[in-house]
C-alpha cells in the first residue's frame, strides 16, 4: 500500500517540471504575429462588449440603454447580438491559442507584452453589462438585505427586499426565496457597496467590478511569484491561467466574485510560503515565537524608530512569522468569500509541518497555530461584520441546481432517465442524493491524502492544492463553467507537462465556446442554433482572411534575427540563451 501511494504521489509530482525562467526574445515576424493576435483578441471583446447590450445580463429595470436609440438597437436584434457575442468569444479564445506559440515556445513574450494583451482585451468588458449570468444581482439583492438590517443567511431577495424591489426583480426566480450562500467578508463588502449606491443598480454593478478587478490584479500579482517559486516560467503560467478566456468571459464580463476569493487565495499562499522558505534557508525560529524583547543599543534609546528594526538579524528573525501571518490572514479572508479557497491554508500548514520535521508534533503545531490564527480572523470578521456564521449553514444553497457540468450529478440523471425508460419510475432524486454523497465523501478522502503527500514532502504544497481544488470541482455537486478557474489558476504555476496543459486547453475551449450562451435563458432554441451557425461561418471566413497574416502555423525564424518590443525595434546583438534556472528550494517535486 504504501509503494502505491509513494507511486501516486510521483505520477502527480511529475506533472511538474522546472523551465527556463527568461527565454530568447520574439523575432521580428513573431512580433508583429503577437500584435495582431492581440488585436485579433481585442476586437473579439468589444464583439463580446456591444452583444451585450441585446444578449447581455441587463436589468430588469433601470436598463441604462432602454430609450437610446442606437443603444438599444442591439436588445430588438437578439439573434444578432448573441451572433455577435459568440463571434467575440470564439475570435477570443482562438486568439488567446495563438498567443500560445509566444508563450510556450523556445522564444517567448516578455511580462510586458502579456500585461498590455491583458488589459487590452479586459477594457472593453469593463464598461459591458453582464453576461453569462445573473448572479451579480443576486450579490446586490442579499447585500441590500445586510444593509436594511436584516439576516441574508435566514431570507432571500423576495422576503427580505420584496417582489417588487428593483433588485429582486432582476435576481432568477429560482434564487428570489434562497438565502445568501456567500461568506460575511464579501456580504460586508457588498454592503458597503449598497450604502454608497442605494437603490441605483448601474452604479451598484459598475462597483462589483471593480471588486472583481481588485481580485484580478491580485491574481495577476501572484501567479508570476508563485511560478517562479515553483521554477516555472512566469509568462507561461500568466498565460494559461490569467489570461485564460475564462477569466475574461465569467469574471470580468459575468462578475463573479470568484475573482476576489482566487485572489486572496493565491496571494495568501505567495506570502505564507515565503515565511515558510525563509525558515528553510536557515532561519533559526522557533514556530511562531520570535526572540522578545529584541536588543536595543544605547543610540536606539535615543531615536525614533529604533535601530533593531532596521537589523537585518532581528527583522530576520521576525520576517517568517509576519510573511505567516499575513498569509493565514489573507487565505482565510477568501474563505469568507467562498468556502472552498480554505483549502489553501491546509497545504501551508502541511508544507510548514514539513519544514519543521514532517513529525506528528511539527504536524500538530503547525495546525494548531495556523488554525488559531485563522479561528480568530474569522471570528473578527464576523463580528465586525455583524453577520456572525450563518453562513456556514447555507452552503448547500446551490444544490438545488442540476449541473451537468458535474459527474456525480450528470451520473444520477443518467441513471434516472434509464430508470424512466424501463419502467421502474423517476429515482433520480434518490440516486442523486447518493452520487453526491459518494462524490463528497472521495473529496474528503483524495483531498487528506494530498495534504499528506505535502506533509511527507512528496509533493509541492502549490501542487497539491491546484490538484485538491481540481478534485473538488470535478466532484462537487454542482459545477458552473467558471470553477475551471479554481484549479486551473494554481496550477498553471506549477504544472508544466505538455499534457497537462493540452488538458487544460482543450478545457477551456470546450467550455469556453461551446458553454452557456451569453444569457441563454432569454433566448429560444432556434435563435441559440442559428447565431451558432452564423458565428462558426463567420469565424471560417475570418480564418481564411487572415491565414497569412496570424500564426495560424509555425512562424519560420529569420536566421539572426530577434526583437524585443521597448520601442519595438529589433536587437542587433540578441543576447544568449540564459542558463537553466536551478530548482528553487521550496520547490520540492519527485518530477524526473
Amino acid at each position: 500500500m504504501a509503494a502505491r501511494q509513494h507511486s501516486l504521489s510521483t505520477s502527480i509530482a511529475g506533472w511538474h517540471g522546472d523551465e527556463r525562467a527568461v527565454a530568447r526574445p520574439l523575432n521580428a515576424p513573431e512580433l508583429i504575429a503577437m500584435r495582431r493576435t492581440r488585436l485579433f483578441g481585442a476586437t473579439g471583446t468589444v464583439l463580446m462588449a456591444i452583444g451585450a447590450l441585446g444578449a447581455g445580463a441587463r436589468p430588469v429595470i433601470q436598463d441604462p440603454t432602454f430609450g437610446v436609440r442606437l443603444l438599444n438597437l442591439p436588445s430588438r436584434i437578439q439573434t444578432v447580438s448573441l451572433t455577435m457575442t459568440t463571434t467575440g468569444a470564439v475570435m477570443m479564445a482562438l486568439a488567446w491559442l495563438m498567443l500560445g506559440r509566444f508563450a510556450l515556445g523556445e522564444r517567448k513574450m516578455t511580462r510586458s507584452q502579456l500585461d498590455r494583451t491583458l488589459l487590452l482585451w479586459a477594457l472593453p468588458l469593463l464598461i459591458a453589462p453582464p453576461m453569462y449570468s445573473k448572479d451579480v444581482y443576486s450579490y446586490l439583492a442579499q447585500s441590500e438585505i445586510a444593509e436594511q438590517g436584516n439576516d441574508p443567511y435566514v431570507v432571500g431577495p423576495a422576503t427580505g427586499l420584496g417582489l417588487g424591489h428593483v433588485f429582486t426583480l432582476s435576481v432568477p426566480s429560482l434564487w428570489r426565496e434562497t438565502p445568501a450562500p456567500y461568506g460575511p467578508l464579501f456580504l460586508w463588502i457588498g454592503r458597503g457597496i449598497s450604502s454608497v449606491t442605494g437603490e441605483n443598480i448601474v452604479e451598484a454593478v459598475l462597483l462589483h467590478r471593480v471588486v472583481v478587478l481588485v481580485g484580478v490584479g491580485m491574481i495577476v500579482w501572484a501567479t508570476p511569484r508563485l511560478a517562479r517559486r515553483c521554477g516555472v516560467a512566469e509568462v507561461s503560467a500568466l498565460w494559461l491561467g490569467p489570461a485564460n478566456p475564462l477569466l475574461f468571459m465569467h469574471l470580468v464580463a459575468g462578475i463573479h466574485n470568484e475573482a476576489l476569493m482566487l485572489g486572496l487565495m493565491l496571494t495568501g499562499t505567495e506570502f505564507a510560503l515565503r515565511g515558510i522558505a525563509s525558515i528553510k534557508a536557515g532561519s533559526s525560529l522557533v514556530p511562531l515565537r520570535p526572540a522578545w524583547p529584541p536588543t536595543l543599543t544605547r543610540a536606539s534609546r535615543r531615536a525614533w524608530p529604533p535601530t533593531w528594526t532596521r537589523d537585518h538579524v532581528q527583522w530576520a528573525r521576525w520576517y517568517p512569522m509576519a510573511m505567516l501571518l499575513i498569509g493565514t490572514v489573507l487565505i482565510t479572508a477568501s474563505s469568507q468569500v467562498k468556502l472552498p479557497s480554505l483549502l489553501a491554508l491546509g497545504f501551508v500548514a502541511m508544507a510548514l509541518g514539513h519544514q519543521w520535521g514532517g513529525t506528528i508534533k511539527a504536524f500538530f503545531i503547525a495546525c494548531g497555530s495556523l488554525g488559531a490564527v485563522s479561528l480568530a480572523v474569522m471570528a473578527l470578521i464576523g463580528w465586525a461584520s455583524g453577520l456572525g456564521f450563518g453562513w456556514l449553514f447555507t452552503l448547500g444553497t446551490a444544490n438545488v441546481v442540476r449541473s451537468w457540468m458535474s459527474p456525480p450529478t450528470l451520473l444520477a440523471l443518467g441513471t434516472g432517465q434509464v430508470g424512466i425508460l424501463l419502467g421502474l419510475g423517476d429515482d433520480t432524486t434518490s440516486v442523486l442524493a447518493l452520487t453526491r454523497a459518494m462524490g463528497v465523501t472521495l473529496i474528503a478522502v483524495i483531498v487528506t491524502w494530498l495534504l499528506f503527500a505535502v506533509l511527507r514532502g512528496r509533493l509541492h504544497p502549490v501542487g497539491g492544492l491546484g490538484v485538491a481544488l481540481g478534485v473538488t470541482v470535478l466532484l462537487f455537486p454542482v459545477v458552473q463553467p467558471w470553477y475551471l478557474l479554481w484549479a486551473i489558476i494554481p496550477l498553471a504555476t506549477w504544472a508544466t507537462r505538455p499534457g497537462f496543459r493540452a488538458a487544460v486547453i482543450g478545457a477551456t475551449l470546450v467550455v469556453g465556446i461551446f458553454g452557456p450562451t451569453a444569457n441563454g435563458d432569454r433566448f429560444a432554441l432556434f435563435q441559440i442554433v442559428m447565431a451558432t451557425l452564423a458565428s462558426a461561418l463567420i469565424v471560417l471566413i475570418l480564418i481564411a482572411l487572415t491565414y497569412r497574416r496570424l500564426p495560424w502555423r509555425p512562424i519560420p525564424a529569420p536566421p539572426g534575427e530577434t526583437a524585443h518590443e521597448g520601442d519595438e525595434v529589433p536587437d542587433s546583438d540578441p543576447p544568449p540563451p540564459p542558463e537553466p534556472p536551478t530548482a528553487r528550494p521550496d520547490a520540492y517535486a519527485e518530477s524526473p
